[in-house]
């Protein structure tokens, strides 16, 4: 009796310790020929996400590792028409909704994991267009001597860090990169590295904090939306020339530097400004509730 109390005791244990252990899986795509552009979906409900250039022979890797699982993620890829398209797809059957993202916002600790951790590896030498999807956790993405001719984010509840930590610029023309949070907040550094025609970050709850360490290549407009929250918004140089239009409410505080020439109606533009300048930076901002801080 006792031998069958212990075997059963061992059983519940094993079962546990199983239920509890870390599953490592790895995605890559090996093929080198037949495309000309690389385009990614990446939608993950849940963990902490690390996206960056890595050296490998191939246009794509994802390695991670998964806490706590009720599915396993589902990875395919095919080429048509000269585009190589990779899908990776990580859904929970247990439907993490938004009720349950606030609550991992507002109780969870900074030292959360989120159960899963995704490390994305992209190579220097294909052209991406890029689709992230992130529902709760984290997403790092830098974009560092990568070519991306589109970038494409979204999040429930995920905060994101964008960046060109290396100050290399996009070797080629990116046509929008578009952040957009549900609830969360975004860090985005030096943007002025994307060579974006269009720029677009909006989150409905959380904090915009967008910086330019230098002018842009070319042309560009920049927009960013905020329903309750904050931009905080870094311009390069007054000797570079932008224009800045700002849409608020009674609601929304604004602090504006002396620096930048008021034009009235609630617009503003820098010492080099001229209507016709090459390499304009057209800024709009809309926040209806918090405050916009220029720097």
């Amino acid at each position: 009796m006792l031998n069958k109390f212990c075997l059963l005791i061992g059983l519940v244990l094993g079962s546990t310790s199983w239920s509890d252990a870390q599953i490592t899986k790895e995605f890559k795509v090996e093929e080198k020929n037949g495309y000309n552009l690389v385009h990614l979906d990446f939608n993950v409900y849940k963990g902490i996400s690390d996206i960056k250039r890595d050296l490998m022979d191939g246009p794509l890797t994802i390695s991670s590792e998964l806490n706590k699982v009720n599915i396993l993620p589902s990875f395919s890829y095919r080429i048509k028409d000269g585009i190589l398209f990779a899908n990776l797809s990580h859904r929970n059957v247990e439907s993490e909704n938004l009720g349950k993202s606030l609550s991992y916002k507002l109780f969870s600790s900074s030292n959360e994991n989120f159960d899963h951790k995704w490390d994305v590896g992209l190579n220097s030498h294909n052209l991406y267009n890029l689709h992230f999807y992130f529902g709760i956790g984290y997403a790092a993405i830098d974009l560092s001597h990568l070519p991306i001719s589109n970038c494409m984010i979204k999040s429930t509840s995920a905060d994101i860090k964008l960046d060109y930590s290396k100050k290399f610029a996009n070797s080629v023309k990116m046509d929008t990169l578009s952040v957009s949070i549900h609830m969360g907040n975004l860090e985005a550094n030096n943007l002025n590295y994307t060579n974006a025609k269009e720029m677009i970050f909006e989150s409905n709850y959380g904090t915009l904090d967008l910086s330019f360490s230098d002018k842009m290549a070319e042309s560009c407009n920049i927009k960013a939306m905020v329903g309750v929250g904050k931009v905080n918004l870094q311009l390069p140089s007054e000797n570079h020339a932008y224009i800045l239009k700002i849409t608020s409410t009674p609601m929304c505080r604004t602090y504006i530097p002396k620096y930048l020439k008021d034009l009235g109606n609630n617009t503003y533009v820098s010492k080099a400004y001229r209507e016709n300048s090459e390499n304009l930076m057209i800024f709009t901002i809309d926040v209806s509730v918090g405050s916009v801080t220029i720097k």
